[in-house]
């Protein structure tokens, strides 16, 4: 039933200003459309993301976004480090090791980070 239609990733933000200019400043999205001062809609690649504002942000313990860089990873990794941003360090994921900010296990390269709410986001590549 619902296999064949498109999903939208949801991120839930107390401050949908300071939301906004991290995804827009530091991450480089630009949004495609906007409810008001509730909820920004930013495409990416194929997809749609929102960014709301609710009383609930940052309650996601989880990794709530992922991006698919494929080999592109370290070249991400270096202009978002050069834009601020901190990169998570996971040392406790069985059968996964840490070189710098990229987590490996297998063929899996992964770098998880967090916007200004705590919602955990990350990049594989």
């Amino acid at each position: 039933m619902l296999g064949d239609k498109q999903s939208i990733a949801t991120l839930a933000v107390k401050d949908l200003k300071a939301a906004t200019r991290f995804y827009e400043d530091k991450l480089g999205f630009v949004p495609v459309d906007r409810e008001g001062d509730e909820v920004v809609t930013y495409r990416s690649g194929p997809s749609v993301f929102n960014v709301y504002h609710s009383k609930y942000a940052g309650t996601n313990k989880a990794t709530a976004l992922t991006w698919n860089v494929g080999d592109d990873l370290d070249d991400v990794l270096r202009d978002l480090k050069a834009k601020g941003i901190k990169f998570e360090h996971y040392d406790n994921m069985p059968g996964v090791t840490r070189e710098g900010d990229v987590h490996k296990g297998g063929d899996m390269r992964v770098a998880w980070f967090k916007d200004p709410d705590g919602n955990i986001l990350n990049l594989v590549g």
